[in-house]
């Protein structure tokens, strides 16, 4: 499924637009979360099928989206996708994608220099691509206007000068010189670390172990409350079996713990989840259920 329409929701104040650039099986369900086993996906088929996993060829499904919020008058986006034309030898389903982002942005109403805001939750390349275009041979910011928030601890670990564990990746550091590096020379990027308020109603907070500076976004508006967890969780399943991380997960044990006391908050506070990936409807409602937790996915309410 390639592109679709914008879809809107207010929580409080806060409109909440999701713009989906594509969305499918992406890869063998045991190969995105390896731990998961064969039956948490049979014994829940009936509500993973099809929009978070196709039976028949045992893929996960998922989606490419951004977020974008509009809050207290500006215009806020959570992550920016593969971008266009990358080189991404290392991933072979993102190396010189072509989608329609900009597109999918502008049929929601939003044009790159209305955008205030660009929040990454993470480095890795489906969360920055974005970020840039190309123009007459240089990367440059796509939203002239933003103020780009980055995880520093990300920046450190990704960047030149970096904490990675047996040097740059050559893919990552592809993803950082032509996503990243151009926000900084242009003086829009702001390196957080810790804790970081947007605004009255938006917060950043760390959560690593996908990648040390992997963060959620929080949103408390009139008595609701979401966070949008990027790549915390990449499936539903994950909500059933916390322990279970993805296969791009850097820091398994912190990673599974993260995700466990993001979903108990979430759990405690009524919090809603708001996916990076998931397909269908897009959002989680997650309750506690002995030890563990229970997932039920549902549609947002319009916006009036």
């Amino acid at each position: 499924m390639k592109s679709q329409s914008p879809q809107n929701m207010m929580l409080g104040d806060v409109e909440i637009i999701r713009v989906v650039e594509w969305q499918g099986a992406f890869a063998p369900a045991r190969d995105l979360v390896p731990e998961s086993g064969t039956a948490l996906w049979k014994d829940n088929e009936d509500w993973l099928a099809p929009d978070h996993w196709d039976p028949d060829s045992d893929g996960a499904v998922m989606a490419l989206q951004t977020w974008a919020l509009r809050s207290g008058g500006r215009t806020v986006l959570v992550d920016t996708g593969v971008g266009n034309g990358r080189e991404r030898p290392g991933s072979p389903q993102f190396h010189h994608w072509q989608g329609d982002f900009l597109g999918c942005l502008a049929r929601a109403g939003i044009h790159p220099e209305d955008v205030d805001v660009v929040v990454n939750t993470h480095l890795h390349a489906d969360h920055v691509g974005w970020n840039t275009v190309g123009v007459e041979g240089e990367w440059v910011p796509t939203f002239p206007h933003a103020q780009y928030l980055i995880p520093a601890a990300d920046d450190a670990y990704f960047g030149p000068d970096n904490a990675h564990d047996t040097g740059r990746h050559e893919d990552d550091r592809r993803v950082y010189e032509d996503s990243v590096a151009p926000v900084h020379r242009s003086g829009q990027s702001v390196l957080w670390d810790g804790f970081h308020r947007i605004d009255d109603h938006l917060t950043l907070d760390p959560a690593p172990g996908h990648t040390p500076g992997s963060c959620v976004l929080r949103l408390e508006s009139e008595g609701d409350r979401a966070v949008f967890v990027g790549d915390v969780l990449h499936s539903p399943v994950q909500i059933l079996a916390p322990t279970c991380n993805s296969c791009f997960c850097r820091d398994a044990r912190a990673a599974a713990s993260t995700r466990r006391r993001i979903l108990e908050r979430a759990a405690a506070e009524r919090e809603l989840i708001v996916p990076a990936h998931f397909g269908g409807a897009g959002f989680a409602e997650v309750r506690r259920e002995g030890d563990g937790f229970t997932c039920h996915i549902r549609e947002g309410r319009p916006v009036p």
